[in-house]
């Protein structure tokens, strides 16, 4: 099958995803939080940025490659982490972490995943990033770090923008509980999605791994639904939080879900390797601006790399965020809709579909390089 032709942009994955991952599932990943009016801060914003088309330019041969925090990448973008991932598609992390190892791009694996960093040791080969929501406990935090070290995890992500559990009120609806259990509400969804029920049903249902081995599971009752037994740990970070983890890890190091540029200045100060520019996607608060629209400002207050997430919808979109200050871009929920539509070969496709359409655009607007992008923006962008 010419996947191409069937399913060329990420919204034509999107749509057969969700016919084949059952309802509660679904609005797990594809939610925001509020009205979800971010969701269209975040398309309005890129919609906005504007290159001047080329001609005469002869034939354009467009180089992707790029270098962020002393590596080497084939294309400047990676695979966000994501919470409960093995939920949306049985084995999601392995696939992805497997997908980014071949590919030779980052790949981000969520304190809140289905698989622990043990479980993916060698998996990821030499692409991982371990993200971190901030233990409480000095001891939990110091052995995740061992553990993911250990694991051959080399980045550490710090997310900084969930000081409380979100209402996520689609999420609510679509009844997923913490942990997950089938309610017969819930069951008869699944029987709808028979490729997701068996393979959950091979692996099991999906559990927080890494933070059920530290957790008191007399407490997990008593959680609200959009929570998790990660709220049992996890603290709301601080500045003395960034100064215990930069001392502990010796490896690089980001804050990610900055949309201040102060913060951006002062995580240069502290010893900080790089700034993740995001707004949670909308499901965290649906009263923030769009990732893009302050990126400017933060790539004009720190010399950091800065990484962009939030609402990029195709190969032009990371374009967009390249040329407005990001210097990598990472996504999370595109890769689990490629999952939900094709299994294994999901990741695949998305990456060779994002590469073929970045190479289309510079070649539309004369680019060769990625350098070449920020020159091409139209006035007053």
């Amino acid at each position: 099958m010419d996947l191409h032709a069937k399913y060329p942009a990420i919204s034509d994955l999107k749509a057969r995803a969700k016919a084949r991952i059952p309802h509660f599932v679904w609005e797990y990943l594809d939610s925001a939080t509020g009205s979800e009016s971010v969701t269209a801060r975040n398309r309005a914003a890129f919609d906005r940025v504007l290159f001047r088309p080329a001609a005469l330019r002869g034939e354009i041969k467009p180089e992707l490659a790029t270098e962020f925090l002393g590596r080497a990448y084939p294309v400047p973008f990676g695979i966000s982490p994501l919470g409960m991932s093995g939920l949306i598609w049985p084995e999601a992390e392995t696939l992805l972490a497997r997908h980014a190892a071949k590919a030779g791009i980052p790949y981000g694996l969520s304190t809140v995943a289905t698989r622990t960093p043990e479980d993916l040791k060698g998996v990821q080969g030499d692409q991982g990033w371990f993200q971190m929501y901030p233990p409480r406990d000095p001891g939990i935090r110091d052995d995740m770090l061992a553990r993911a070290r250990g694991a051959g995890f080399h980045t550490l992500v710090l997310t900084v923008d969930v000081p409380a559990a979100s209402r996520r009120e689609r999420q609510t609806r679509g009844g997923l509980v913490q942990p997950p259990r089938l309610t017969p509400r819930l069951a008869l969804q699944v029987a709808r999605c028979p490729a997701w029920a068996l393979g959950i049903q091979a692996t099991g249902m999906p559990r927080m791994r890494l933070m059920d081995s530290y957790a008191d599971q007399e407490k997990l009752g008593r959680l609200p639904s959009t929570a998790h037994v990660g709220y049992l740990l996890r603290a709301a970070p601080d500045w003395d939080y960034v100064r215990a983890l930069r001392e502990a890890w010796d490896g690089p190091f980001i804050l990610k879900g900055v949309l201040e540029a102060d913060v951006a200045a002062r995580a240069e100060a502290e010893g900080v390797d790089a700034v993740w520019v995001s707004n949670h996607a909308g499901r965290q608060f649906d009263g923030a601006p769009a990732a893009l629209d302050v990126l400017p400002e933060i790539r004009a207050a720190t010399a950091l790399p800065l990484i962009l997430d939030s609402g990029i919808e195709g190969g032009l979109d990371i374009l967009r965020a390249l040329a407005t200050g990001a210097d990598f871009v990472m996504m999370g929920r595109a890769w689990h809709y490629a999952l939900g539509a094709l299994g294994r070969e999901g990741p695949a496709h998305l990456h060779d579909m994002l590469e073929k359409d970045m190479a289309s655009n510079m070649a539309q607007i004369g680019a060769a390089r990625l350098g070449d992008l920020q020159g091409r923006l139209m006035p007053g962008t």
